[in-house]
């Protein structure tokens, strides 16, 4: 068996800002079959504290980074998990990066170089009766932990994983004396970015191995369109970096027994969950799709260039259901859309239930990112048999077999992808899917198709197993 400590800022389902949480919550699952024993450590926020009010006290620190701090140990939602709770760090309103008025915390260098301090802790010394053979930090958030175990003369294997690289976690380079950080880490080789320091640089410098959520992600990471400064760190990482491809949750994503949806069968149940959806947001039917967006509202996810393509849509009977929330600006674009529209519905805000309902119910699911590491909603689509129009990038264009023609003849396309990412070819997109709605039988068969598709973590787990088997001794 071996053993992996997971580090990571948030966790499904005890706290979730996106498709991190996710996978952070799947693995542990995932990888016992591999013969991994996978815990995983937490910010003591809020929720996460409240589900760990039985948790033992396995160590104790009197002053971390500005106050003291304790470490609980036991489970939680079927997850083995260890929880630092500082209250100094995490014991506030709002969510795990942003204050109530959505700026970020202003401590955030301090909070997550606690959790990465803390994870560096249980990797030296163990925890509670366990030690783990293998530290698996995610994204900049755990990304000294690499830092602080070689600080400490342990030579521990350790992984990174890159969720998103678009965020550094980037502060003065002076704050590095206050976090107990090394002075010989600061450098163009080490943590040194740019006159400043950054977390996810020292993540990506200092780990044995990198892994990224898709082997398309991977690619565009070696890019300076895609690297975000980066991309000459993961160049020299070299043969050290992979691209794994994230899984989704089976159970928790199963039409046949999930219990926010009636059970359907694709396409004869698919009638009954599109007209509830219809009925549930006001939206009169039409003869085209009814495309959904599950998303959160920034640049990155595209949707201003839905909104561009929007009228096409709409011309060809399509109805288009949205729910999510972020930028302020594409917020009001798109309540203006609901209010200009009819066949429009949006609803601000997330809703957990009400994503399941929609992707059940929608024909088709709408996913045109500028970029997407991996992207988890599109696997709930193809699971869902709500076929997939996505951005030719990233994890998108690993999971997502294209309508073409040589495709379509084959009878294995399972949904659409397109590209360049402009509203332009988004709309050529939109009509090509309206094009095949038009066409049931065949419309019927990629749905059935995506159904088909592996959309889970076997094995995606297993090259998981393999990498951490491969970094230790004698194995």
């Amino acid at each position: 068996m071996i053993r992996v400590l997971s580090v990571a800022s948030e966790c499904a389902p005890l706290v979730k800002t996106g498709g991190l949480a996710d996978v952070v919550g799947a693995l542990p699952a995932a990888l016992t079959t591999q013969g991994v024993d996978m815990r995983v450590l937490l910010p003591g926020y809020p929720a996460v504290r409240a589900a760990a009010a039985d948790f033992d006290c396995v160590f104790e620190m009197p002053d971390l980074f500005g106050g003291p701090a304790r470490l609980l140990a036991g489970q939680a939602a079927g997850l083995q998990l260890f929880v630092l709770a500082a209250p100094h760090l995490y014991d506030r309103d709002g969510g795990p990066y942003l204050d109530a008025n959505g700026q970020d915390w202003a401590d955030n260098d301090a909070r997550f170089a606690a959790l990465s301090w803390m994870g560096a802790q249980i990797g030296a010394e163990g925890a509670g009766g366990w030690q783990p053979d293998v530290v698996h930090a995610h994204d900049w958030q755990a990304g000294l932990t690499p830092v602080y175990l070689k600080a400490r003369g342990v030579d521990l294997p350790t992984v990174m994983t890159v969720h998103n690289i678009a965020f550094h976690g980037v502060m003065p380079a002076e704050r590095m004396a206050d976090l107990a950080l090394p002075d010989w880490a600061f450098h163009p080789d080490g943590m040194e970015y740019y006159g400043q320091a950054s977390a996810l640089k020292a993540g990506l410098m200092y780990a044995w191995k990198v892994t990224t959520v898709s082997p398309t992600y991977a690619r565009e990471l070696t890019t300076p369109e895609f690297g975000e400064g980066l991309d000459g760190v993961i160049r020299a990482r070299g043969a050290d970096v992979t691209g794994i491809l994230n899984g989704i949750d089976e159970a928790a994503w199963n039409p046949a027994t999930d219990p926010n949806i009636a059970a359907f069968k694709v396409p004869r149940g698919k009638v009954k969950t599109r007209r509830a959806v219809l009925d549930e947001l006001g939206l009169p039917e039409g003869d085209g799709p009814l495309c959904v967006v599950v998303s959160r509202m920034t640049a990155q996810k595209g949707l201003d260039l839905l909104l561009e393509a929007l009228p096409g849509l709409l011309a060809r009977g399509g109805r288009l259901a949205l729910l999510g929330s972020g930028e302020p600006a594409l917020e009001e674009a798109w309540r203006a859309a609901d209010a200009r529209h009819e066949g429009v519905a949006v609803r601000i805000g997330y809703d957990e239930a009400m994503s399941h309902r929609l992707i059940a119910g929608g024909d088709a699911i709408l996913v045109p990112s500028r970029f997407e590491p991996c992207g988890l909603t599109q696997l709930y689509g193809l699971r869902y048999g709500t076929v997939p129009v996505v951005a030719r990038t990233g994890g998108l264009a690993d999971t997502v077999i294209d309508a073409n023609p040589a495709a379509l003849a084959a009878g294995v396309a399972t949904g659409i992808q397109f590209a360049p990412i402009t509203a332009g070819a988004l709309a050529m997109a939109l009509d090509r899917l309206c094009d095949l709605h038009a066409q049931p039988t065949l419309f019927a068969r990629m749905q059935r198709n995506g159904m088909r598709a592996p959309v889970g973590w076997g094995d995606s787990a297993a090259v998981y197993a393999a990498l951490y088997a491969g970094m230790l001794p004698d194995t």
